[in-house]
């Protein structure tokens, strides 16, 4: 079943005037002599309907929810987060508003009319309208505007919580060791069968699981792969389940056919389980999942973040800027869409991370690259954003012009640029929906399995990689099963690269015996 989008942009439920609508809803169950004209008087262009909204919605809602607890901490947000630019009045449209008043024409030149009306749409009305028309019109997009912006004492400022509640963090405190039988350190195997699988319990690529750091550095792990099934930064839920998906299915472990290289007997990984997340509050998980991916990261092993939603590249990069310093540690990211959303009313969502990442200073914005986009955004404002910030962008459109080979080479030499720890960020949205049909906000046009996996094996194997994320892999959505299955190979691919670069050889090997039969010279050399 197909789960209806819940908030936000995501599925096409994107409403842009709550405040105002709210104000409408409780005119009209005031009773038809307290009715207003509908919302679309504003876009229908009835002046009578503009006068009336103008009017009604000059008064203040009143307070619905108190402000109560802790306000959350604020991100440094830049002047251009999304604001507006100032509006140039033509010369005729500034003669026309010379007898308005000059708050309302103050108002136009701010350039907040761009979010009820088009440029061209708002001069035309000026053009035809009387000055009483222009300035009741002028008054509605006040009305409004005055409605969509925070006011305090009106508007909830931060998200309550019941601090009285005796469970209050019940959800991420760690079990004691004293309860449990002793035992010695070190990776558990919960196979029950020789042959492996079909028995026990299912676990990220077969691996045996660890619960603590002693396990990890008692066991000398080299990865450790971790669930984080976080979904609330989404529009389309079901990322929840993406942990659970890809432990039940196969293809993340055994033999790489490029490298013949086993990565389960190669390198030591373990499943180290799932990390706690309050199902109610990204912002609440978000520092318990940066606290347990530094906790791998500081034993020397590798994590691997199998989530969730993309809202967990902020704390991932966070906790990997945390042990290896920051500015020491470049990201790429893997990803349909841009995912630096500026200005929106929540600090962190699936379309803010990087933002939030460079915002924050954990990584710098030349050490970003980005991979594989080809949404609806950015707009123009903001590649000029990401040009400024020195952000490296690798887009479909350049993937087109230039062709696979040669825009990989580009962002595998720009990864490698800085020999610093690498964290990538893979958002299986990358991926055309005919290979990943099962994410919350699939974009057609994508890459094949054939081309990502081997850029994940050699950015794995040709980099000193400080972690990976594997997000937005919502199963629910996929009664294929290709979406976890994909996921696993390319979580093989990676593993595979790793191993690759354990055992010295160099990112593109290929080994002969897979390259070619051996039989004859028919590629002009025996193998």
């Amino acid at each position: 079943m197909l789960l209806p989008p819940t908030h936000g942009w995501s599925g096409g439920n994107f409403r842009p005037f709550p405040a105002a609508y709210a104000r409408v809803a409780q005119w009209r169950a005031a009773g038809p002599e307290n009715d207003m004209p509908s919302m679309s008087a504003i876009t229908g262009w009835s002046m009578a309907g503009i006068a009336a909204i103008g009017a009604a919605v000059a008064g203040d809602l009143p307070s619905r929810l108190p402000n109560a607890g802790t306000p959350a901490p604020q991100t440094p947000l830049e002047d251009d987060m999304g604001r507006p630019k100032p509006l140039e009045l033509p010369e005729d449209i500034a003669a026309k508003l010379a007898g308005v008043d000059k708050a309302k024409v103050d108002f136009l030149k701010s350039g907040v009319t761009g979010r009820y009306v088009e440029k061209d749409a708002l001069f035309e009305r000026i053009r035809k309208g009387t000055a009483e028309e222009i300035s009741a019109y002028i008054d509605a997009m006040q009305a409004l505007h005055a409605q969509v912006e925070f006011k305090a004492g009106r508007d909830q400022a931060s998200i309550p919580l019941d601090t009285r509640s005796p469970w209050f963090n019940a959800w991420k405190v760690r079990r004691s060791a004293a309860l449990d039988p002793k035992r010695d350190p070190g990776p558990v195997d919960l196979t029950r069968y020789i042959g492996g699988w079909g028995g026990g319990f299912a676990t990220f690529a077969g691996a045996p699981v660890a619960m603590t750091p002693e396990d990890l550095k008692a066991g000398k792990v080299d990865v450790a792969i971790v669930g984080a099934p976080l979904d609330m930064g989404s529009g389309w839920r079901n990322a929840i389940d993406g942990p659970r998906a890809m432990r039940m299915t196969g293809g993340a472990a055994g033999n790489d056919m490029y490298s013949m290289i086993n990565p389960n007997a190669a390198l030591k990984i373990v499943d180290y389980g799932d990390i706690a997340i309050d199902q109610n509050s990204t912002e609440r998980s978000v520092d318990h999942v940066r606290e347990m991916v530094g906790e791998i990261a500081r034993t020397g092993a590798i994590p691997i973040v199998i989530g969730g939603d993309h809202s967990l590249e902020y704390p991932n990069v966070a906790a990997a800027a945390d042990v290896h310093g920051k500015g020491n540690v470049s990201v790429i990211h893997f990803d349909s869409h841009y995912d630096i959303g500026r200005g929106r009313v929540h600090l962190l969502d699936h379309g803010q991370p990087v933002y939030r990442v460079l915002s924050e200073g954990h990584v710098r914005g030349s050490d970003y690259i980005q991979v594989g986009l080809r949404a609806r955004g950015p707009d123009l404002e903001t590649f000029g954003w990401m040009r400024n910030k020195g952000m490296r962008y690798h887009t479909m459109v350049e993937v087109e012009k230039w062709g696979w080979d040669k825009v990989m080479a580009r962002a595998l030499k720009e990864a490698r640029e800085n020999a610093k720890k690498l964290w990538i960020s893979f958002d299986v949205d990358v991926l055309d929906p005919a290979f990943m049909p099962g994410t919350g906000t699939p974009v057609p046009g994508g890459l094949t399995m054939r081309e990502a996996q081997p850029i994940m094996r050699n950015l794995c194997a040709q980099n000193d990689i400080a972690g990976i994320d594997i997000v937005e892999v919502a199963p629910y959505l996929d009664t294929s099963y290709k979406t976890a299955l994909n996921s696993n190979f390319l979580l093989n691919a990676c593993l595979a690269g790793i191993a690759m670069r354990k055992k010295g050889l160099k990112p593109g090997y290929l080994n002969p015996v897979s390259v070619d039969h051996g039989l004859d010279a028919y590629y002009g050399k025996k193998n």
